[in-house]
Parts: C-alpha cells; structure tokens; sequence
C-alpha cells in the first residue's frame, strides 16, 4: 500500500463544507474584534453622585470622628482627615461646621460639599445657618 489514495466526491464536498464553515467562523470572530473600533464601544464606567447610592448617611460628628469616618466624605482622604484631628486636638472642639474652614485644605468650595453630612453635636443638625434668625 502507497498510504494516500485519491479522495472521493463526498469526501471533496464534505472538506469544501467545513472550509467555508471555518472562513465563516473566521469572519465573525474577526467582526466582534472589529466591533469596538467601529464605534460601537460601551462606555462601563460611570461617575453616579454618592446621593444615588447610599442616601441616608448620617452626619459626621467633627468633634468625635475618627479619621476612617472623616475619610467617608466626599473630598476628605486620610491625609486631611489627619489635619482635621489635628486642628481639633491643637483648638478644641468645633463649636460650628463652618470652623471646619479653618483647617488646610478646605475652602468654601469643599465645604459647600460637606456641609449636609457634617455636624458639631450629637443630634445630626447640619448646617442650618443663617436660617430664620
């Protein structure tokens, strides 16, 4: 026996079948890859406002927080959270939230982001100021 013999019709058709299957298989991977470059890229990753997410977070106390809760507002790491600890151990408590302003690092700006989630007394007012008298 010579080891290869000539293939029949049905063995042509079936390797012609499976050839056209895998260039077909072929175009489709490469279409999904090509996909993104297209344009048709989904965006995944999505700034939502912390309102969104969890609403109800009480207020911290400035005058008892540590620097894992100070760290819990927006805008306020470990490094200012320190300097917030700092300003209260070097002056006393917070008599109100505005003192917070006094501390390196937070202006108007930021304070106007965290005066709803901070308080200087133990019953969760915030910042009610100039209101009503």
């Amino acid at each position: 026996m010579s080891g290869w013999r000539k293939p029949t019709k049905g063995e042509l058709v079936l390797l012609g079948l499976t050839a056209v299957f895998l260039c077909a298989l072929a175009g489709l991977s490469a279409q999904d890859r090509a996909a993104p470059e297209a344009g048709a890229v989904i965006e995944t990753e999505v700034t939502v406002p912390r309102e969104e997410i969890a609403p109800d977070f009480p207020p911290v106390n400035l005058n008892t927080a540590g620097v894992e809760e100070l760290d819990s507002l927006p805008g306020i790491g470990e490094s200012l959270a320190g300097r917030i600890i700092a300003w209260r151990e070097a002056n006393g408590p917070f008599e109100n939230i505005e003192q917070i302003m006094e501390v390196s690092g937070i202006g108007e700006a930021k304070f106007a982001e965290l005066k709803d989630r901070i308080t200087v007394d133990g019953e969760g007012e915030t910042a009610n100021e100039n209101s009503g008298g």
